[in-house]
């Protein structure tokens, strides 16, 4: 549905409701004025005189002559009567309408029949405005008054100054107002004015013209007003698309400070957050490729070395010659490493994926070193490195993710391995203070590192002097993971010369207990 034919429907559907509201609104303020104006003028009546007559005459006073009104709440029934009083003969012809005069008993207009609309139970009922007298106990000497119903009779006798009723028979709408007099004693006590008139339609009928026009106004304005609205709304949604067809390089204009520049500016700061996130994504796709690029690099040169090994040996095997623990030292050497690099690119997926999945739980350090040093002792022995270790004899318990925790101390053991002299040392020692800290430390007797190089040990696939390296290159993960690792577990990994001229790789933190 279109923002116009939208608008307009609730415009529609908001006036309908509001012009009824207005035309019963109306409608009740008629019937009050109606009443207020039947009471105003029947006070001014008596004030102008008609007391005494009413007094002197409550039988006949004030009522039109002619035919019996209908009851208020509850007609009296009888025969038509005359001008005197007297029933009324059949066939008797009935007296013009009179009433009393200013200054008593002149007629008001020449005589002339009632206007009558249709028959009443007592003949025809005229339209017009009619008086009755009352007495304090709501008991009227006229023939033709009304009987009072008992509502009415409840509330003037609880003090009321008027009581109004407003009733509906036979198509006729009849008003009556009973009024209090301020003298409350005599025959005209009460006086009751009855205005009798066709009954209109329900709520007063159609509303006038200057009523019904406000919805159609509102909806003629409406549809100017939206007009240029929805120019510019039609106008921001091709940009939209137009940048979005462009992989939102095409910039969203903004135009103006209402409502739809903000829209506008919306669309343009969310163009700018896609941009951001696709160029992140980009820039983690080429990363992804370049890593790959590497990663098959370090994973095929041992693969193939390690396939030369294997084929030598194969052949050696085949010739009945003795086998050289040199060449299977290297094919372990060689396998140790693939093994390795497939571990750090493991943790790596799951340390660089935004949100790491770690699995939190108590892990004892004492047996985390016991099981690296058990898959390092081979490719040590194969190298001529002593391998050695010192722990406490009480568990040193951490919170934190087994298996990375063992990568990281595995990737520091396989350094000090690797990088190690032949015929040296690396020794792995942790310890535990009292203030619940715990520091391993990894300790090897290889080629010193320079400062500066030391700094950049755990960047991202940096790698090390050439000195510090034997045999195979190191494909510049391990300190980097070890590092991250450390982070995660909110733990400190620093290096620092070591005492006996190679390098000490300290990972320090907080135990559980």
């Amino acid at each position: 549905m279109k923002l116009r034919l939208r608008l307009a429907l609730t415009v529609v559907a908001v006036s309908v409701p509001m012009v009824a509201s207005v035309g019963y609104v109306q409608h009740s303020l008629r019937q009050r004025n109606q009443a207020e104006v039947l009471e105003a003028s029947t006070l001014a009546r008596i004030q102008a005189g008609a007391r005494e007559r009413c007094e002197a005459q409550p039988a006949t006073w004030g009522a039109r002559r002619g035919p019996r009104p209908p009851a208020f709440q509850g007609n009296s029934e009888g025969p038509p009567r005359t001008a005197d009083g007297r029933p009324a003969a059949p066939g008797e012809a009935e007296p013009p309408w009179r009433e009393e005069g200013p200054r008593g008993g002149g007629p008001l207009a020449p005589a002339r029949p009632p206007r009558m609309d249709r028959p009443g139970p007592n003949g025809p009922w005229p339209m017009g405005v009619a008086h009755f007298a009352y007495g304090a106990g709501l008991e009227s000497l006229n023939p033709d008054a009304p009987v009072l119903s008992e509502s009415v009779r409840r509330e003037a006798q609880e003090g009321r100054a008027t009581v109004v009723r407003r009733t509906a028979r036979d198509g006729e709408s009849v008003l009556d107002v009973l009024i209090r007099m301020p003298w409350e004693e005599g025959p005209c006590a009460f006086i009751l004015a009855r205005r009798i008139e066709p009954r209109g339609p329900p709520l007063g009928g159609i509303p006038p013209p200057e009523v019904l026009g406000v919805p159609l106004l509102a909806v003629l304005v409406m549809a100017l007003a939206l007009g240029p609205v929805v120019r510019r709304v039609r106008q921001l949604t091709a940009e939209v698309r137009a940048s979005a067809n462009s992989r939102y390089v095409e910039p969203v204009l903004v135009r103006g400070h209402d409502e739809v520049a903000e829209l506008a500016r919306a669309f343009q700061e969310a163009r700018a957050e896609i941009q951001s996130q696709l160029s992140q994504q980009e820039a983690r796709e080429q990363a992804l490729r370049d890593f790959l690029a590497n990663t098959t690099h370090d994973v095929m040169t041992p693969l193939t070395v390690l396939q030369g090994h294997l084929s030598g040996l194969q052949q050696r095997l085949s010739r009945g010659e003795p086998l050289e623990s040199s060449v299977v030292g290297d094919a372990m050497g060689e396998a140790h490493y693939i093994a390795s690099l497939v571990h750090n690119l493991a943790a790596a997926a799951r340390l660089e994926a935004g949100r790491p999945q770690v699995q939190w739980a108590e892990v004892d350090l004492n047996a985390a070193v016991s099981r690296v040093l058990g898959r390092h002792q081979p490719i040590a022995r194969q190298q001529r490195i002593s391998l050695e270790s010192g722990v406490p004899e009480t568990a040193v318990w951490v919170h934190g993710d087994v298996t990375l925790i063992e990568q990281a101390v595995s990737n520091i053991v396989f350094n000090g391995i690797h990088h190690g002299r032949e015929e040296g040392h690396v020794a792995v020692v942790l310890e535990h203070s009292r203030d619940q800290r715990f520091r391993l430390r990894v300790i090897d007797d290889g080629p010193g590192i320079s400062e500066e190089e030391r700094a950049r040990l755990m960047e991202r696939r940096f790698r090390g002097n050439a000195a510090r390296t034997r045999g195979l290159q190191g494909q510049g993960l391990g300190l980097h993971i070890t590092h991250h690792v450390a982070q995660v577990h909110g733990w400190t990994l620093s290096l620092a010369p070591s005492e006996y001229g190679g390098l000490e790789v300290v990972l320090e933190g907080a135990s559980s207990h």
